[in-house]
């Protein structure tokens, strides 16, 4: 089958933003509401078990029609973030659902304060509820009246989600000025950022520079942004529901440990020297005495070779076959189905994101797709959200969603598979040393990287709530970027401003660490799907299909995974450390002399700071 660059297909939700189905959603959840309403004044402690998996079932039904309103109205903004009706109906539907959410929130205020016994006897009857129930409970410590509740629900919708939407139109509209073959072209921030894997140092330095020259420009606006959502973060999470610090409340959504957190930070931090040590080395290949910061994705390999969407697609679709028949199976559905959006286009929201909404319906998937071995990777990735979602279809509509560390685990084994066919098939060594140094690199992003933007979010959470100015902010992130760096590279002072281009650290503190925790676990499962083959593929396959119907920690001591362990996170950088090793003995291929880019604005050299500290899908969340 041949492929082709499309628009998703948003009309196998609803015909348009006028269409009577659409509407009808509106009266639809209306009626479920007030219907939920009159359960009121049953819901007591001695509430029958059938009563109870009656109000469940009701209430379900009505957040299945929310899930796909929201999913229509979200999706249809992050194709053209400035089309105004989309705008308008995402606001529409945002305000809706909160005013409508608040009328039912006596049920989970009234779960959260239930005895043990009586709450116990009714999980154990609920099915594939119980641990939305169990997680539900979690939040107890942390649940205001229900008046207090309201009005954050309330306040939310014109308050920080719509700061967040106002980032997105703010960033998304930007363009890009960049000399490609002599010629000064404008572009999208996906067309720059594939710049940054240039051959050509100059244009690799020339597409941060234009990216941090229109960051800087509005670095005040989107820096004020930031602090209010912080501040908003820090009112609602610290002062009014009392979590001990700013990291601890998307731990308890994530169902995390603190403690499992806090290993996987500090080991990060412990183990920062094996990515300056491949910095140094990567140096040397690619025939520079010392690498700067736009280097750090330099391809070693000359070849610029790029592969059109079928030959990606299909690739893809090959890798999985091999793997397993129905994960390949599970991953066509998103294009038999049109719910991809893979062509670049002006308004469309950078990046790349999988968005599942119904256990039973087919994810939808976006992708700025331009034809480099990179974003053949990430189409990996994000068809593996998809195939993950689809693998736990078998659960509610509160459960087949896995948390966010989960969440990361089945995108970077796909790529991880990709990444395997195409060493396995590649016949020219400077590919494939090429494809080795990019894994490296790719970990650096995914674990080194993330690890320091959560790292940065706890000091910026830190420094506003002590007054800090949007300046202080980016010096306490440039500081941040010369901690993981050291010596190892030269590190220009512009990229002070890389942070106000970080959308996940807007749309959802503290996301950022599900990518580490990921990654590093995948390492181990892949581990073990080395050693033991196909074996290993049915508990593979249990993993993802477990969807979030338990606590990831229990998903993963299943699988003899102990996450509050340190060892358990240095087993992931001792494969990296391994992976240097190996890369270090390989001989240094002659280069011609690098060509200089460029003179940016200041550079400095940056050190490891002696003993100082420094002080991240879009989905539909679940109700809590």
């Amino acid at each position: 089958m041949a492929y082709k660059l499309s628009k998703w297909d948003l009309s196998q939700l609803y015909s348009g933003y006028d269409s009577p189905e659409l509407e009808n959603a509106f009266d639809m959840i209306e009626e479920q509401v007030a219907s939920f309403e009159g359960v009121r004044n049953k819901l007591t402690p001695d509430i029958s078990t059938e009563q109870f998996m009656d109000v469940m079932k009701a209430d379900e039904t009505s957040t299945r029609i929310a899930n796909k309103l929201y999913s229509f109205a979200g999706l249809s903004f992050t194709a053209d973030t400035q089309d105004q009706k989309a705008q308008a109906l995402q606001a529409r539907v945002m305000q809706f659902l909160a005013e409508n959410q608040n009328r039912t929130l006596f049920f989970s205020l009234w779960w959260k304060e239930l005895d043990d016994a009586n709450a116990k006897r009714l999980m154990d009857v609920s099915g594939d509820y119980r641990y939305y129930l169990e997680a539900m409970r979690l939040y107890k410590p942390h649940t205001l009246s229900e008046a207090e509740e309201k009005i954050v629900n309330l306040k939310n919708v014109t308050g920080v989600n719509a700061l967040g939407n106002l980032y997105d139109s703010i960033t998304s509209r930007y363009m890009f000025k960049l000399k490609v073959g002599g010629k000064e072209k404008e572009m999208t921030a996906g067309e720059l950022y594939s710049y940054r894997y240039s051959t050509d140092p100059a244009v690799r330095a020339a597409s941060y520079q234009s990216q941090f020259k229109v960051l800087a420009e509005d670095g005040n606006i989107l820096g004020q942004i930031y602090q209010t959502i912080v501040r908003d973060w820090h009112s609602e999470n610290i002062n009014l529901r009392k979590f001990k610090n700013s990291i601890a409340p998307r731990n308890l959504s994530n169902d995390v440990p603190d403690e499992a957190v806090e290993a996987l930070l500090n080991v990060a931090r412990k183990n920062v020297s094996i990515f300056q040590r491949y910095f140094k080395m990567k140096a040397k290949h690619l025939g520079m005495k010392k690498i700067r910061r736009y280097d750090i994705y330099a391809p070693l390999a000359a070849s610029k070779k790029t592969y059109d969407w079928n030959t990606a697609v299909n690739m893809v679709l090959d890798a999985f076959q091999g793997f397993s028949p129905k994960v390949a199976e599970l991953a066509k559905r998103v294009f038999d189905q049109n719910r991809i959006d893979s062509e670049v286009r002006k308004g469309k929201r950078g990046g790349a994101f999988c968005w599942g909404f119904l256990p039973e319906e087919t994810p939808y998937v976006l992708v700025n797709y331009q034809g480099n071995s990179r974003e053949v990777a990430t189409l990996a990735h994000e068809l593996g959200h998809a195939i993950h979602a689809m693998l736990a279809e078998h659960h509610s509509t509160y459960t087949f969603h896995s948390s966010l560390p989960l969440a990361e685990t089945a995108s970077t084994f796909a790529e991880m598979v990709l990444i395997d066919k195409l060493l396995s098939e590649e016949k020219d060594e400077s590919v494939r040393r090429d494809i080795l140094f990019k894994q490296m690199d790719d970990a650096y992003a995914t674990i080194m990287r993330q690890s320091y933007f959560a790292l940065f979010e706890k000091t910026a959470h830190e420094l506003t709530q002590k007054n800090a100015s949007v300046d202080d902010l980016a010096n306490a992130y440039l500081e941040n970027l010369k901690e993981q760096f050291g010596d190892s590279l030269e590190l220009s002072d512009e990229f002070k401003w890389e942070w106000v281009g970080i959308p996940h650290i807007y749309q959802t503190p503290f996301y950022v660490y599900a990518y580490a925790f990921g990654q590093l676990l995948v390492y181990a499962l892949y581990q073990q799907f080395k050693a033991e083959g196909e074996s290993f593929k049915p508990k593979y396959l249990k993993i993802l299909s477990a969807g979030g119907s338990e606590a990831p920690e229990k998903i993963l001591s299943e699988a003899g995974i102990n996450i509050r362990d340190p060892k358990f996170w240095q087993g992931g950088f001792d494969v990296l450390e391994k992976l240097v090793s190996e890369l270090e003995k390989l001989p240094v291929e002659k280069k011609p002399a690098a060509r200089k880019a460029a003179k940016p604005a200041k550079k400095t050299t940056a050190k490891k700071p002696a003993t100082k500290k420094v002080v991240k899908k879009t989905s539909v969340k679940k109700k809590k």
